[in-house]
């Protein structure tokens, strides 16, 4: 079977300084793309920041013989998403993939979430992944090509507790994938909704019940 390769072809990851992003960055490196990893280097709650996440990656790529940059820009601003594309295009002058892999978490129980939980999660989630495919959609509706993924998850697809603000962000992103793909059809730009289920720092704490609901097991958080 041939091998699907990448070679020519340029991919922003979002949130690829560890677990699946980190998984994706390499893969699409170790099969000929050039790849900016891109991670702000905060915890699973979205707070702090640090290059050495990112940088760490690009090591490993360089290390394998692969060709990669870090980027250290925040997803959850306008202004982040663009220097992201940016930084792509100054690099290595073009952009065809991008993985909207960046996330974290603000559990709790509905009756106790403050408005900056909620709205944080849908800042690095949703408008997150709005700010770095918008202007990555307009470069590649000139360029006449381009793969744009989005991370759903179980959670947005049939809701779990303690996680309110966590499903909204991502069933929206299920309404944009289909809506960017109905978009860039003329233009040979695809877009795509993956929902991963991995062990990872992102899961880390978090438990199955005992109870299924709908043959589902529901993830569970402390409402503490």
């Amino acid at each position: 079977m041939n091998q699907l390769r990448f070679d020519g072809r340029v991919a922003v990851i979002t949130g690829a300084g560890g677990g699946l992003g980190r998984a994706y960055a390499l893969l699409l490196a170790a099969r000929g793309a050039g790849v900016v990893v891109n991670d702000l280097g905060g915890g699973v709650d979205g707070h702090g920041q640090s290059e050495q996440a990112a940088a760490k990656v690009v090591e490993e790529i360089r290390a394998a013989g692969g060709c990669a940059i870090s980027n250290g820009d925040s997803v959850s601003t306008a202004e982040g998403g663009r220097a992201i594309v940016q930084a792509a295009l100054d690099e290595f002058g073009q952009l065809d993939v991008v993985i909207n892999n960046a996330g974290i978490l603000r559990d709790g129980a509905l009756h106790k979430m403050t408005e900056e939980a909620f709205e944080s999660v849908i800042s690095v989630h949703l408008l997150g992944s709005y700010y770095v495919s918008q202007p990555a959609f307009a470069h590649m509706r000139e360029a006449g090509y381009g793969r744009l993924v989005m991370t759903t998850s179980a959670a947005g697809l049939y809701g779990n507790f303690g996680q309110v603000n966590y499903s909204a962000a991502k069933l929206g992103l299920v309404g944009m994938a289909k809506s960017v793909a109905q978009e860039g059809a003329k233009y040979s730009i695809k877009s795509n909704a993956i929902a991963p289920v991995a062990s990872s720092r992102m899961t880390e704490g978090l438990h199955v019940r005992g109870e299924r609901l709908g043959g589902r097991p529901r993830r569970a958080v402390t409402e503490a």
